[in-house]
């Protein structure tokens, strides 16, 4: 239990400390921002901070810090590590560049912001990229919420429609594409906080369980430090990228945009980017602190995790509700994971979006202009949705840790461009890299290599895109 209380007081910590170095690194200052210079009344409409921080938050936090922070914990405490010095030294940092970028760009889509700084092959590979993992994110955060919903009905003795998962999947997109097409002042400006606030309180909700009931121990770090994961997958690249979204994820660029769009000032972008992160940290090593201690360990493996799990995610989080909160607290528990990755659901797709219309030049002041890209959009994830759960989310998680790094690349040429320290995001980048080339060589799903060839390939590769880098530096230096 220490030393997650070690790891919760330096993800806070960490939000004033090194939080505020990234802040002066970018530099806020008092110019006209996207939503006072465009105003629109669609995308680009002024917020208040508590809001944006609020919808922020539910935008990035879907299922990834909760059923990602579950499936980390198969490896033990050393999962909270991850959670915290990836959310400090990486996530923060990646969401506040790409939120800050847009910011200065328009509130331009993180596609258009890499073609920028990176040049015109990156923005198109960045727009594919960005489209596929949008598309992949909406329907995940899709099928889980209707699984969810599907697992309360039939726990609660009811049967019939309501325990059809397909009925409820096609609940969750008609909402989607409502609020991929209205305006963003109309639905998720509204409803966000309320959901944003039911988030938090479920947090500290399942927190509250675990300390107050003496038969779930946090384990130390220190004590189980060690590969705790039954199938003994490696803990270098896979964990990295089964624990996305509470650490660093891609997805969180295609969604820092939309707020960049409904700032005031950019001084708002300390609390509402890289504050979100740290919470969304927060919320995952909580997760990830339950799925440790409430499940039993045999031979020094996390079975109990594993056996749960295995029942699928949405059994997994109602399960750790339930036994955390009781009854009582499973409903508003529910609710809060429902919410969650609907909230980011929408998003994804309204970002897909704007991708498009960023993309094709296409103005999104008009309704039929929306159209033409909602009913489309909604139509493949709707085909996405019925593939196999297990195989999109994987290929959803690699996706998601590549944007990343390319991003971070993208906030190093932003850097030395604006004649300011690289190495800030330049670091996380190269890291970012060995694990995203180390997963794609290895993993069963990809090239399937072996780690034998895919730890010594991944470092190398990383350090080549390091050497890209400055020799891109240097290019630009003499251009």
């Amino acid at each position: 239990m220490i030393s997650f209380f070690i790891c919760l007081a330096l993800l806070i910590g960490g939000y004033f400390v090194y939080g505020g170095l990234v802040d002066r690194t970018f530099g806020p200052d008092d110019r006209e921002t996207p939503a006072v210079k465009i105003n629109d009344g669609v995308d680009y409409v002024v917020m208040p901070q508590w809001k944006l921080f609020l919808v922020q938050l539910l935008n990035i936090a879907g299922l990834g810090p909760i059923f990602g922070a579950l499936q980390g914990a198969l490896w033990g405490p050393i999962v909270f590590l991850w959670i915290t010095f990836g959310t400090i030294l990486a996530g923060g940092v990646h969401d506040y560049f790409s939120g800050m970028m847009s910011e200065r760009n328009d509130g331009a889509s993180i596609s258009e912001v890499c073609g920028i700084y990176m040049g015109d092959i990156m923005k198109n590979v960045m727009r594919v990229f960005s489209v596929v993992l949008l598309v992949m994110v909406g329907t995940v955060f899709a099928v889980g919420p209707a699984g969810l919903i599907v697992t309360l009905f039939k726990n609660g003795g009811m049967s019939g429609i309501l325990t059809n998962t397909e009925f409820w999947l096609w609940i969750v997109l008609a909402y989607y594409f409502i609020a991929t097409f209205l305006s963003i002042d109309k639905i998720i400006g509204k409803i966000y906080p309320l959901f944003g606030i039911c988030l938090i309180i479920m947090a500290i909700g399942v927190a509250i369980g675990i300390f107050t009931k003496s038969e779930y121990v946090i384990p130390e770090i220190w004590n189980n430090f060690s590969n705790m994961h039954p199938d003994r997958r490696p803990v270098w690249a896979f964990m990295f990228i089964t624990v996305a979204c509470g650490a660093i994820s891609g997805f969180h660029a295609t969604q820092s945009p939309l707020m960049a769009r409904c700032m005031k000032s950019e001084r708002q972008g300390h609390f509402v980017f890289y504050g979100a992160m740290v919470s969304e940290g927060i919320i995952a090593l909580i997760w990830a602190a339950a799925g440790c201690s409430i499940y039993a360990v045999t031979d020094g493996m996390n079975t109990g995790l594993s056996e749960i799990l295995a029942n699928g995610q949405s059994a997994a989080i109602y399960d750790v509700c339930k036994k955390t909160m009781g009854g009582v607290g499973v409903a508003l528990a529910m609710l809060g994971v429902i919410a969650c990755p609907i909230t980011s659901g929408d998003t994804a797709f309204r970002s897909a979006r704007l991708t498009l219309a960023d993309w094709f030049k296409i103005d999104q002041k008009s309704f039929k202009n929306r159209l033409i890209l909602c009913v489309p959009l909604l139509a493949v994830g709707a085909f996405v949705g019925h593939l196999d759960y297990s195989v999109v989310w994987r290929y959803f998680s690699w996706t998601n840790q590549t944007l990343a790094m390319i991003v971070l690349w993208t906030a190093s040429m932003f850097l030395f461009k604006s004649k300011k320290n690289f190495w800030i995001t330049a670091v996380p980048a190269t890291f970012m890299s060995a694990v995203s080339m180390t997963y794609f060589f290895s993993a069963s799903e990809c090239l399937n290599l072996g780690t034998a060839v895919a730890y010594p390939v991944g470092i190398i590769l990383a350090a080549v895109f390091l050497g890209c880098f400055i020799l891109a530096t240097k290019k630009v230096k003499t251009a």
